[in-house]
């Protein structure tokens, strides 16, 4: 990626992370990735917010010498996760005159993740200002955004809102500004999913408070720079809000066809009732796509058969994603087939615990289902599409 200014005093040195098909070895990557930091040039000091996943070192080094930065003063830490901080012991080596500047939190999880030097850190409080000449940095501490020490910059004079993860995407281009909305707002989505989701109520409590902040640009750590910040914020605004949609999110596997006939039914039976259905087959379909299908479903219903004694493995695996995303998913529900019996019941539902959604009644069969199976489910049906009427 090419040094770009994002205004004028401000440049994007990060760099793109093309081919990075997995985070955390866990997060799928189908567009890649980018680790995005800025450097900010005032009259009197230079900072750089954030830096770059250490093997990506290099490329920071070659954008900052292209600048003929030969001095950085501050080191601004968002986040201590090494996607964002881990080259900094580099950085802190080939600057010996920068301070490392974040919060306390954040500064003793460096000491701890990455044996930062103590004398080389000033720790700032909310709402504390850094002055670089001519460019006011303003610190807003914005806890659980994802992690407990993260934390966000106010430029003042440009009104630049450089917001680490919060409203990022995992999303590799040449260009630093927003070029494609719609591929743009698909992967901000997917990635509030993965990351953000099951930290709803504390964004959107931080939202309120950058409510009275007017902003220009937003600048986050992953992804595009926002130059209309209108669009990012409407996304987040609906999906950290309490609406959900009139859809039925159904994951499913099915071993031996008999499942599978109960999905196909109650597809059907609830797009008779005007009731929007997300199938997702669990042997081919990706983390990112069901945790991206789960932001504003108002329910959910798992197909499943019986092995040995409990779910298949593949459901008990998005059992637990869904409950530790905690979408705000008002109901939830359990369909499958059986051979003799078991505990499917009790241990789907029990998984599901951090969700505060209604429990409804399972349908479930044991061997092939038959016509009672599917009047049950078309009761099942009728009681989703009674309940998303009342939810308006």
């Amino acid at each position: 990626m090419p040094c770009k200014p994002i205004v004028p005093g401000v440049t994007s040195v990060g760099s793109v992370d093309w081919d990075r098909r997995l985070f955390d070895e866990l997060v799928p990557l189908p567009d890649g990735t980018s680790y995005n930091a800025y450097l900010i040039q005032g009259t009197d000091k230079v900072a750089l917010l954030d830096t770059v996943d250490p093997p990506k070192f290099p490329e920071l080094l070659a954008h900052l010498a292209r600048l003929g930065i030969g001095r950085i003063d501050y080191l601004i830490a968002h986040h201590a996760e090494q996607d964002h901080s881990g080259s900094l012991p580099e950085m802190l080596h080939l600057f010996p005159g920068a301070t490392l500047v974040s919060n306390g939190k954040c500064l003793k999880m460096l000491a701890d993740h990455l044996h930062v030097p103590a004398e080389r850190c000033r720790e700032i409080a909310d709402g504390e200002t850094l002055e670089l000449g001519g460019k006011t940095l303003e610190f807003l501490l914005t806890p659980w955004v994802h992690w407990p020490e993260t934390m966000l910059t106010y430029l003042r004079q440009d009104k630049v809102l450089f917001s680490c993860d919060l409203f990022g995407a995992h999303l590799a281009q040449s260009d630093p500004f927003l070029t494609d909305p719609v591929r743009t707002a698909t992967a901000a989505r997917r990635y509030y999913a993965e990351i953000m989701m099951p930290f709803r109520s504390q964004i959107r409590k931080h939202m309120e408070r950058l409510a009275g902040t007017e902003i220009a640009v937003i600048a986050p750590s992953h992804g595009v720079v926002y130059r209309d910040p209108a669009f990012i914020l409407d996304l987040y605004r609906d999906w950290v809000s309490d609406r959900v949609q009139n859809r039925v999110l159904l994951p499913f596997v099915s071993m031996h066809g008999s499942t599978r006939r109960m999905v196909e039914h109650l597809t059907e039976a609830l797009s008779r009732r005007d009731v929007e259905v997300e199938v997702c087959n669990l042997t081919a379909t990706e983390l990112g796509h069901l945790a991206s299908a789960l932001v504003d479903a108002a329910t959910v219903v798992i197909g499943t058969p019986m092995v040995l004694a409990g779910a298949h493995p593949a459901v008990v695996e998005a059992a637990y994603l869904v409950n530790a995303l905690r979408p705000k998913t008002r109901f939830v529900g359990l369909i499958g087939s059986y051979g003799w019996g078991g505990k499917m019941v009790e241990q789907i539902t029990g998984m599901l615990s951090s969700l505060k959604a209604e429990v409804l009644e399972p349908v479930l069969v044991q061997g092939l289902p038959g016509e009672k199976t599917y009047e049950a489910l078309d009761r099942l049906a009728d009681g989703i599409a009674e309940r998303h009427r009342q939810l308006g």
